[in-house]
Order: C-alpha cells, then structure tokens, then sequence
C-alpha cells in the first residue's frame, strides 16, 4: 500500500556510485504535490542519475526514495503507472505521425480513454498533427515528447533536460508547455542547466554540483540569501569603458554581446562609474540595474560558470 503523504517525493541520504566515482552523494530533498521542483546545474553534477533513481530506472548505491508513498526499490511495478518520463534525448519513430504516435504510446499503456485531441492541444500541436516524425523541428519533436509522458494522465511528470539543443524560440516554445503543465497542477520534477529556465518556472530549486546538493529554495529565496550587490549592466560599450572599469578597482565581465556586467556594493558606485565613463569621453548606449540572478548565485557558491558541454562530457551524469 502506498502511504498517503503530502509530499510526492522523498529522498533521504541518496548515493550512487559508479566504480570510484561518486555521482550522487547524500542527497535529501522533498517534492510537495503540485511543485515545479527543479534541479539545476553542469552537466557531470549528477542530475540525470538522481532522476533516473527517483524515475526506478536505476537503484540508489545507498539511500531511500519513497515516490507516491512507495518505495522506488520494491514498488516499481505500481509506480510507473502513475508517473510520466521524457528521457534526455527522447527520440520516437521517423515514419508515423504525431497523432499515430501518441495513440501508439497510449496503447501500451493501455489508454483506451487517453484524449489524443486534448494533449495535442496542450502542446500546440495541432497544426502538426498528421506530420511524421522525421519532419518536426528539435521543438516540436521535445513538445511531441512532453505530450507522451502525459498519455497515462500521470501524476508527477520527469523532464531530463527538456529543451537541451533547441534554439532560443524553440526553448521558449517548451518553456509555455511546461508552464500550462504547471497550472494544470502537475507536479513536475526538471533536471536543467539553464538558469533562466529554473528561474522561470519553479517553485523550487535546488542546486547540484559534484553530486551534492549546496543550496535549495525559490529563486527569489535563493538569490536573497546569497547575494548582497547589484549587478551594473552596460550596452554596446567601446573599448575604453572597460579598462576605465578595471583602474577604479571593478572586475567587469565581458560578453559576447559587448555588453560588461560589473558587480557593485553601493548604488553610489553606478554613478561614480557613470561619470568617469563621461569623464574619459567613452561610449555606451545602454544600461541596466537589477539584482542578480541564479547564474551569480551558482557562481558563487561553486566558482564555476553554468553552461552545457559537449555530449561526450555528460558520463555518468
């Protein structure tokens, strides 16, 4: 029997270990019911394998997960019923369409009464639907994705990586389904290293690297409790600005965009960088002020920049 909780997830003191290396280490977190929960960071972290243990692909090397109230080790049979999975790199068949596919997936999960026309709706496919797989775009195909680990009407739904690859439109795309997975009450656990992605959609994150769990909590929480500053964006800058910068005792970072970011105590410090940029007869043709974001909080806490690397760095992710 399962054991009516509140939460949908719960994992305690979770590792995993391949030979000498430890992917996972010691992990404890909760999901509550209806949470966007989000684990965020590097490729290498140990996300994947956290999911693929919490989704009964893999068993914990130590550690309990208890999903639905059940325990992820002895109840598999009855868990993956109610749970829906879009694996990292989801690929399906070139040749049958999106509406075939979906009736194919829901068949074997024995989905007589799965509302084909509803789940195309809810991922924007209905303009799409009788095309073959082979001819959808990165997006479309990780939308058709998203729509197949909903056939079952599952109550907590695994997104590996969902818009790894995808350009930025095709991102924001996603972005809108996963948002309408979110009103509909879903509990969704997303495994990203983008952080305006976790930023934008959970209610929860939590911050992994080397396989440990350093900081969790909203974004709002998390950027709270661990910055102090402001963030002095420039636009369009020349080529002076940056070395003006740098002799007033600043370390501005610059972009490929040519805009420098400069990371400031005081909000008296904009102006005194402001006026020594008119001063010195330098140009720039934009600014902003803002409060950081999760990308200065994990450089923080982990002196490393957040970003994708090649596919043959992920190991045993």
């Amino acid at each position: 029997m399962a054991e009516e909780t509140d939460y949908a997830i719960k994992v305690e003191k979770l590792s995993k270990r391949y030979g000498n290396l430890l992917a996972v280490n010691d992990i404890s977190f909760t999901v509550d019911k209806g949470e966007v929960f989000a684990l965020l960071g590097p490729n290498g972290a140990g996300k994947t394998t956290t999911v693929e243990i919490i989704d009964t692909i893999r068993t914990p090397t130590s550690g309990k997960v208890t999903l639905l109230g059940m325990d992820v080790t002895k109840k598999k049979h009855d868990i993956v019923r109610r749970i829906g999975v879009l694996p990292q790199g989801f690929t399906s068949f070139d040749r049958i369409t999106v509406r075939e596919t979906l009736q194919y997936y829901s068949r074997l999960y024995r989905g007589r009464n799965t509302d084909i026309d509803g789940l195309i709706e809810l991922v924007d496919l209905k303009d799409k639907a009788k095309e073959q797989y082979k001819n959808l775009s990165g997006g479309l195909r990780q939308r058709l994705g998203i729509a197949l680990a909903l056939v079952n009407d599952p109550e907590v739904v695994f997104l590996d990586e969902p818009t790894t690859g995808l350009d930025p439109r095709a991102r924001r795309e996603v972005w809108d389904v996963l948002l309408g997975l979110k009103k509909k009450g879903k509990t969704v656990f997303l495994t990203t290293h983008y952080m305006e992605e976790a930023e934008l959609l959970a209610d929860i994150v939590a911050i992994i690297s080397k396989g440990k769990i350093i900081a969790m909590g909203s974004p709002a929480e998390l950027i709270e409790s661990n910055t102090t500053y402001l963030v002095l964006t420039l636009q369009s800058v020349d080529e002076k600005v940056f070395e003006i910068i740098r002799k007033m005792g600043f370390e501005p970072v610059l972009d490929n965009h040519r805009e420098i970011k400069i990371r400031v105590e005081h909000t008296d410090d904009v102006q005194k960088i402001l006026s020594a940029i008119k001063d010195a007869g330098a140009m720039y043709h934009g600014l902003d002020v803002g409060k950081p974001n999760l990308e200065e909080v994990f450089l923080k806490l982990t002196g490393e920049a957040l970003h994708g690397g090649p596919a043959g760095e992920r190991g045993a992710e």
